[in-house]
């Protein structure tokens, strides 16, 4: 009797287990096939601008809003959202080698430190006095400061972010590192500095890795081994700033040193220092470092993807014109600075 009640609980679980496999299975083919397409776009003439990532939430974001998603494959796209979104950002780390950062020179450091430093201040000062939600304002100020939407993606759980939060933030800095590329081509001609400084101001200043890459192009291979090392700087500064952000979040949250073990620690960023250091100590072939680095896109573009397949147009609305103005106002704050940064670059 108890052998045939056994059978007949096996025989109602499979099928649901089978199922919600299958509808896993869906979410993440989904998030892969929209983070593919957006790989395809962003071979396209101006579209490299914007990067496989932002046009990754782009799609879906248009995806979620113009097409259901299958309720069960809801866990597929959340484990996009979460779990590749914190493995690229770990791969990612193979982007870095160490010896060439701090080779480069210590004025390079000190500009990133400059510009992280002022921008993070800038922007949580600036979104105080416009009152925007405190989160989102942390958002748009690791966005502007460090690199962009993987700053964000890496900082919104540290500060329990909600992902239309996390999306308007996304948005907001895709559209400002955008013009800030175009702006920077246009105005390379006229800018009284030399290719190797007008490198140095777009990897400090622009958002994405994307942006950069694109701005620095009439400036020449100075330009642009320039701009991208001291962008990849910044990128190294995420692991303290987003530690440090951890422990005030958190210290303001009323954690007390006995409960360390309990804070929410953003562990991933510690994989991603163990991938450079990985990359910096031991020779690893470029061949292997383009699968990892590949790997690592697309993973974040399924992410992104997943982040924007959970966004509804009504919660953009509802935060109205104050982030937008919060992260155009820091943008310019940050432009504003640009003569000390080639200051401390011809100084140092």
């Amino acid at each position: 009797m108890e052998a045939q009640k056994i059978q007949q609980y096996k025989l109602k679980k499979e099928p649901k287990i089978k199922k919600n496999a299958l509808g896993f299975g869906k979410g993440v083919l989904l998030t892969f096939f929209l983070a593919a397409l957006a790989g395809q776009i962003a071979n396209l003439p101006f579209f490299s601008i914007l990067g496989i990532m932002i046009l990754s939430i782009l799609l879906g974001g248009i995806w979620g809003n113009t097409l259901s998603v299958p309720a069960d494959a809801q866990a597929g796209v959340e484990f996009s959202s979460k779990v590749l979104l914190r493995a690229g950002i770990i791969l990612l780390g193979f982007r870095l080698n160490l010896h060439e950062i701090l080779s480069a020179g210590f004025s390079i450091m000190i500009i990133d430190i400059v510009v992280i430093a002022f921008t993070m201040s800038f922007i949580l000062l600036l979104g105080k006095a416009l009152r925007i939600n405190n989160i989102l304002s942390v958002l748009l100020a690791a966005g502007t400061a460090i690199c962009g939407a993987a700053a964000i993606i890496a900082i919104a759980p540290i500060v329990k972010s909600k992902e239309e939060q996390t999306a308007v933030a996304v948005s907001c800095i895709a559209v400002l590192g955008t013009a800030g590329a175009i702006f920077y081509i246009v105005l390379f001609p006229y800018l009284p500095i030399s290719a190797l400084e007008y490198g140095v101001l777009a990897g400090a200043t622009l958002h994405e890795l994307a942006h950069v890459v694109a701005a620095v192009v009439p400036g020449g291979d100075v330009s642009s081994d320039s701009g991208i090392l001291v962008k990849l700087g910044r990128v190294l500064l995420l692991i303290p700033v987003a530690l440090i952000i951890s422990l005030v979040y958190n210290r303001k949250k009323g954690y007390k040193s006995s409960d360390f073990k309990n804070l929410p620690v953003p562990w991933f960023i510690f994989g991603f220092l163990l991938t450079s250091l990985t990359n910096t100590l031991f020779s690893i072939s470029e061949s292997i470092i383009s699968i990892f680095l590949l790997l690592s896109m697309y993973m974040l573009a399924m992410g992104m993807a997943g982040l924007g397949l959970n966004i509804k147009w009504k919660d953009f609305v509802q935060f109205g014109f104050k982030p937008v103005a919060t992260a155009v106002l820091g943008f310019i704050g940050l432009l504003a600075i640009t003569p000390l940064l080639v200051l401390i670059f011809r100084i140092l």
